[in-house]
């Protein structure tokens, strides 16, 4: 049985509006010990789709339709005091601006205690300070740091900090949310050296959300990319990345600069994501995409299946090849 299964998930925001879609129709599984890294522009749903997994979205935020099934059990059945005991315990989330998380008032071992008392009501005293130890020790904080404030680490340091408090009561699944925003390069590629590295060790599932399609591609066995609330493409890493199908793919492989091969002129992507509350009747991407047909703009595009484990949402993706 897969560890996570979505099925059909559609999200959306009441606004003055009316109701925004952020997220339509979403379907993927992920198996224990796998990853699976969401990409794509700001705005195309990849933060709610994963604060949806935790139900966790804003008061204005609703799942409209779907199924999301973690280790068997329906987590949209689920009462909010069962799922206070999923969060954390079995599903933990390093936010966006996870560097600005911390309590700057608390000491940083005593706010990762918290969080280990917190789904560990048993534990004495000696015990939740030997598992915060530990876990300095897994992700490479020095013990003398433990009684350090938030503003006396790095911010390297406070990455590493809420990584370990993402793995403080052991969860089966970790969502990072753009872990690594706002870091210089060195402490980017230490932090997701860190993220494989702990993934390899402890076992644990992880959903990478991040806009940067090579940080994905250094961490991730799955590629999903997302636009305007659609998985428009999703297979392993080496099929989505070597042999892209969907136009979208293409196109953000394309504007993004790489040290391998020939120099090449990077190629934006003309236009901008289509408004959620005025989303065209057919292909969300047709209007910014080089190769749209006229029943592209008026038909919902339907699914190619290029290998076993590579689907696309185009049609055309299989003739464009």
């Amino acid at each position: 049985m897969p560890l996570v299964v979505v099925d059909g998930l559609t999200v959306g925001y009441w606004t003055a509006g009316g109701m925004a879609p952020a997220v339509e129709d979403v379907s993927f599984t992920l198996e224990k010990g796998e990853s699976l890294g969401l990409v794509g522009e700001s705005g195309c749903g990849k933060t709610t789709l994963g604060k949806a997994l935790l139900r966790l979205l804003p008061p204005n935020g609703r799942v409209l339709a779907g199924e999301i099934r973690f280790d068997g059990e329906d987590l949209l059945a689920k009462t909010e005091a069962e799922m206070r005991e999923v969060r954390w315990g079995k599903i933990a989330m390093i936010f966006q601006a996870a560097m600005n998380a911390l309590n700057p008032v608390h000491r940083v071992g005593d706010q990762i205690a918290e969080a280990v008392r917190a789904h560990g009501p048993g534990l004495g005293r000696d015990a939740v300070r030997e598992r915060v130890l530990e876990l300095f020790r897994l992700v490479g904080i020095p013990e003398q740091r433990l009684r350090d404030y938030p503003h006396q680490y790095s911010g390297g340091m406070k990455q590493r900090a809420i990584i370990a408090m993402a793995l403080a009561c052991r969860p089966k699944l970790v969502i990072a949310d753009e872990p690594t925003t706002a870091l210089d390069v060195i402490v980017q590629a230490q932090i997701l050296d860190e993220i494989q590295r702990l993934q390899r060790k402890l076992g644990v599932s992880l959903v990478f959300i991040s806009h940067d399609i090579a940080v994905v591609a250094d961490v991730c066995h799955w590629i999903g990319v997302m636009y305007a609330g659609h998985l428009v493409e999703h297979g392993p890493r080496d099929e989505v990345l070597g042999d892209p199908g969907h136009p979208y793919t293409r196109a953000l492989l394309a504007s993004y600069p790489t040290l391998a091969g020939l120099r090449r002129a990077l190629e934006p992507i003309p236009g901008e994501l289509p408004n959620l509350l005025d989303m065209p009747p057919g292909c969300r991407f047709s209007g910014r995409c080089s190769r749209s047909r006229p029943e592209c703009r008026d038909r919902k595009p339907g699914w190619s299946v290029l290998s076993p484990s590579h689907r696309v949402l185009c049609p055309w993706a299989k003739e464009d090849r």
